[in-house]
């Protein structure tokens, strides 16, 4: 009897230590997010054209804040160049967010989850990589 309750001690404590770990992380993770979302909300990305005659702001989201043209663009009056550089740079600009809020988001999360390799490469495959192992596993007992 000594020994099955020596044994229960020691799962006990490994459990309680386990427990307290997962705890740690998830508190830590808990109260970087309200420091994560002011971060998000500030996020600023401005790009210009190749030229400089147009910049354009985006927020962490890609959406467009604010575009601005040069004096210099009514130069020209080829208002299907103008459409093409101000697409271009506002493009630009969503890709260099989205890739600023990865990184920042990335920041917050468990080093070598599968939700950081997700926002870092956008394959579902590291998303989904644990429950892809775990079923395997489960299958390959069954089998």
């Amino acid at each position: 009897m000594a020994l099955a309750e020596s044994v229960d001690r020691e799962a006990n404590r490994a459990l309680r230590a386990r427990f307290d770990e997962v705890y740690g992380q998830y508190r830590r993770l808990r109260s970087g997010l309200d420091e994560l979302q002011t971060r998000l909300t500030e996020l600023r990305v401005t790009e210009r054209s190749d030229d400089g005659q147009v910049t354009a702001t985006v927020g962490a989201r890609g959406e467009l804040i604010d575009v601005e043209l040069s004096a210099a663009v009514f130069r020209d009056r080829d208002a299907k160049a103008l459409s093409r550089k101000v697409t271009t740079t506002v493009r630009r600009a969503t890709a260099a967010a989205a890739a600023a809020t990865q990184e920042l988001v990335a920041g917050y999360l468990p080093a070598g989850s599968g939700s950081a390799d997700f926002l870092r490469s956008g394959d579902f495959g590291a998303l989904l990589g644990r429950a892809d192992a775990a079923v395997q596993g489960e299958g390959e007992r069954r089998g």
